[in-house]
């Protein structure tokens, strides 16, 4: 019940799926490296799914920062500038996870065409 008091409270806890999301996938990547499986395409896939769960969260950050614009309060600096650090950091982790997803398909590009001629 009382997150239906507060609007705000409930959209954060929506908003923040994408990232849990985004850390599965990661923690993820990362069995994959350790059972040498990194050049694969399940790994590629979820190195695509951090990339929307990254834009994704941007979006819910801008709706957000427009959430705290209209809202009635004295103090929204802090508001606004952690929505700055986390869209900031939301496009440093979509632009590695699409470079490294297309580096990724790139190798199993290649490694597919490698195990055909052989």
């Amino acid at each position: 019940a009382i997150y239906f008091n507060d609007p705000f409270r409930a959209y954060a806890y929506i908003a923040s799926m994408p990232f849990f999301v985004a850390l599965y996938q990661a923690f993820k990547v990362l069995g994959y490296a350790g059972q040498n499986k990194v050049v694969s395409p399940v790994a590629v896939k979820a190195l695509r799914t951090i990339k929307y769960c990254a834009i994704s969260l941007i979006g819910f950050v801008a709706v957000g920062e427009i959430f705290i614009m209209l809202s009635n309060s004295d103090d929204r600096a802090g508001g606004v500038f952690m929505g700055i650090l986390l869209t900031f950091g939301s496009s440093v982790m979509a632009t590695a996870a699409a470079m490294f997803e297309r580096i990724l398909q790139n190798a199993v590009d290649i490694k597919s065409e490698n195990d055909l001629t052989v």
